[in-house]
C-alpha cells in the first residue's frame, strides 16, 4: 500500500470516527434537552353527577400528544376529604404537574393543590373556584340562572358511621338534559344520567379552605350556555383568581361537548410548564 494510499484510509477512518461521536454528541444532547423539557402530568379531576369518562376526548388528545394523564376518581363525600384524597395522589407523582378540575372539581382542585409544590398549573373548566369561607352553594346562586335547585334534585339518604345518615343528590333525568348537558347528544346524555355518581349534600355544603389559586397561576374556561354555574359566576370566579380566561359556546359540560376547546385551555396552562 503506498503512503497516499494509506493516508487517504486513515483519512476516511477519521472522518466516520468523528460522524460517530456527532452522532452519539447530538442524541445526547436531544436526550438530556427531553429531559429538561418533560412534559407535565396532567391530573383531571371530574365534579358531581360525573365521573372519570367524561374526560375520554381530553385523555385521547392529550396523549396523542405526548402528556402522561391521570384522571382519578373524585370520592364526591365531602370538600376537605376529597382534596386530601386528590392531594394524596398528587404526592405520588414525579415532576410538574397541570390540575384540572371540572365544577365541583375546581373547588376539590383549588383545596388540594395547597401545599404541594409541583402542581404548576391550575384548569378550571366550568368550574367552582371558591375562596376561604365559601360553599358551592352560596357560589351557585350568586347570580341568577342555575337550574339546579329542589325540582331537578332527588335525594337519597345513605348510611355513615356509627349508624347515621348522609344525603345524597342526584339529578332528575330533565334537570341533566337542562342544567347539566343539555348540548350533548340525546343518547349519550342518557347514559351519563343513568351513570352518573352520587354527590353529597355536605360536599355541597363544605366550606373552602385557602384555595391554591391565590399563588398558583390558573386559567378558565367559561361555558357560555351553562345552566348549572351561572357564565357571569364563571367569569367572577375567574377574575378573582387572576385567571387567563377562555370562552366556549357550551352546557355545563365541555370537556364532553367541546372536547377540542378544553384540551386547547389544558395546552395553553400546560406549555407554560417547563
Amino acid at each position: 500500500m503506498t503512503t497516499k494510499s494509506h493516508s487517504h484510509h486513515l483519512l476516511v477512518a477519521l472522518v466516520v470516527a468523528v460522524g460517530a461521536i456527532a452522532a452519539t454528541a447530538m442524541a445526547s444532547t436531544r436526550s438530556g434537552h427531553a429531559t429538561k423539557v418533560q412534559k407535565p402530568t396532567v391530573v383531571l379531576v371530574h365534579g358531581g353527577w360525573a365521573d372519570s369518562s367524561g374526560w375520554n376526548g381530553e385523555i385521547t388528545r392529550l396523549e396523542q400528544l405526548g402528556y402522561p394523564v391521570i384522571a382519578p376518581a373524585n370520592p364526591l363525600r365531602g370538600l376537605a376529604s376529597d382534596a386530601d384524597y386528590i392531594r394524596s395522589i398528587l404526592l405520588t407523582i414525579q415532576g410538574p404537574i397541570v390540575l384540572v378540575g371540572h365544577s365541583y372539581g375546581g373547588a376539590v382542585i383549588s383545596n388540594a393543590a395547597v401545599e404541594v409544590p409541583n402542581v404548576k398549573a391550575l384548569v378550571y373548566i366550568a368550574g367552582f373556584a371558591p375562596d376561604k369561607g365559601e360553599s358551592l352553594i352560596q357560589l351557585v346562586t350568586k347570580n341568577p340562572g342555575t337550574m339546579i335547585g329542589p325540582k331537578t334534585l332527588i335525594q337519597r339518604k345513605y348510611p355513615v358511621a356509627e349508624g347515621t345518615e348522609g344525603t345524597d343528590l342526584y339529578l332528575t333525568k330533565k334537570g341533566f338534559e337542562t342544567a347539566f348537558a343539555s348540548d350533548v347528544p340525546k343518547k349519550l346524555a342518557d347514559q351519563m344520567w343513568a351513570e352518573q355518581r352520587p354527590f353529597s349534600q355536605e360536599a355541597f355544603a363544605s366550606l373552602s379552605g385557602e384555595p391554591a389559586w391565590n399563588t398558583i397561576p390558573s386559567w378558565y374556561l367559561v361555558a357560555t350556555q351553562d345552566h348549572a354555574i351561572p357564565p357571569a359566576t364563571q367569569m367572577f370566579m375567574a377574575h378573582r383568581a387572576n385567571a387567563k380566561v377562555l370562552t366556549v359556546k357550551a352546557s355545563h359540560v365541555p370537556m364532553v361537548s367541546q372536547p377540542a376547546a378544553t384540551t386547547k385551555v389544558i395546552l395553553a396552562a400546560a406549555k407554560t410548564v417547563g
